[in-house]
């Protein structure tokens, strides 16, 4: 190959490299050009990372879930009961009258803050292993109805039962002044890494087996079957997948809104539930890009709606969201690659499809 060549092989692949180094400098730059964008920043990572999530469900292999709140939910409280149960005791804790108070120091807080968001991820692949064993071989509008029931039980269970705060909720250990570092800074910091393990962990898998496996399942579970593909074997692993990472966002999410409500932080479907799924849409399904754009997009939009249109937000919201499922279906980066494929790698011969076209260059007689 000459000089040329690689050159020109190498341009895509330099482009590529080059863009993810821009992003990564703003990212790590953005909380100190930005301090008054801190929390809405870690939001935006965090609404990236749900969306990657719910992406390898419903976009990778074609199962709409609204059970994926389950998983944030988990791992918000199992994280917090972490950080609570390594140095006191959970039901005085969160007892109604009388809770223990509980001061930690920077040590005891960072160590249940990592042990308790490794725990809450264990735990959610966990349930996401056991359901999958019912719940993956509903197919279809059935899976998507069954998962939603998932979201609405966890929150009316967890709005019982007083080990946790029942209905009054909990409220994660106090960050310890002594840090030395604003606490927004951090779950930025930590927010921006998870959604960077996720974004390469996810395309790691989608080009391998894995990815071909569920792309298969999506595009008709019958004939994978019948070619000997386990199919429920990679539902029920794609499931952990996404719950693994989703209950990690919830981990931070908990400790950044500093109080954990069983239905509208922790379990509310009609936020992040529904947010996921939106967010993927606006995006393009099924793209590995498509989530992370949508993310951008939704989280942008949404802030901007509720500074100047405060009262009718959520009416435009809706309006755009409307807008985007009619005019561009397939999401943005699927309108995109429509538009501009080369961009993305798609090429055609133009020589050979010319050649294809006219018989007087198909070499043969009659």
């Amino acid at each position: 190959m000459s000089a040329a060549q690689l050159a020109t092989a190498a341009g895509p692949k330099a482009r590529v490299a080059g863009g993810y180094t821009a992003l990564l400098i703003v990212s790590l730059l953005a909380p100190l050009v930005f301090p008054a964008y801190v929390t809405q920043f870690a939001f935006l990572w965090v609404l990236v990372v749900i969306a990657l999530c719910w992406n390898v469900m419903g976009g990778e292999m074609g199962y709409n879930s609204f059970g994926n709140i389950v998983f944030f939910g988990v791992g918000m409280y199992a994280t917090s009961v972490v950080q609570v149960g390594l140095y006191g005791d959970v039901g005085a804790y969160t007892a109604a009258k009388g809770g223990l108070a509980l001061d930690l120091t920077v040590t005891q807080y960072f160590v249940g803050l990592g042990v308790g968001m490794f725990a809450g991820a264990l735990l959610a692949v966990a349930l996401a292993g056991i359901l999958g064993l019912g719940m993956l071989g509903l197919r279809g509008h059935y899976f998507a109805i069954g998962t939603l029931g998932l979201g609405i039980a966890a929150a009316e269970l967890a709005a019982g039962w007083d080990w946790i705060g029942a209905g009054s909720g909990m409220v994660p250990p106090n960050y310890p002044d002594a840090a030395g570092i604003d606490r927004t800074t951090v779950f930025y910091y930590l927010a921006f890494i998870l959604a960077v393990a996720t974004f390469f962990t996810l395309k790691r898998l989608r080009r391998g087996r894995f990815g071909l496996a569920i792309n298969a399942i999506r595009d008709d579970e019958d004939k994978a079957e019948a070619m000997g593909l386990h199919t429920t074997r990679y539902k029920t692993v794609a499931w952990c997948v996404s719950a693994f990472f989703t209950a990690f966002a919830g981990g931070i999410v908990g400790n950044i809104v500093g109080f954990i409500d069983p239905r509208t932080v922790a379990f509310a479907g009609v936020t992040y539930g529904v947010w996921m799924v939106l967010m993927t849409v606006l995006g393009g399904k099924g793209t590995l890009w498509g989530p992370v754009v949508g993310a951008a997009v939704f989280h942008v939009t949404q802030e901007l709606f509720w500074t100047y249109l405060l009262g009718w937000q959520r009416v435009a919201l809706g309006l755009l969201i409307v807008l985007i499922v009619v005019f561009f279906p397939k999401g943005i980066v699927g309108y995109i690659r429509d538009k501009w494929p080369e961009k993305f790698g798609y090429t055609v011969d133009e020589s050979a499809t010319g050649a294809a076209a006219d018989p007087a260059q198909q070499g043969g007689t009659r």
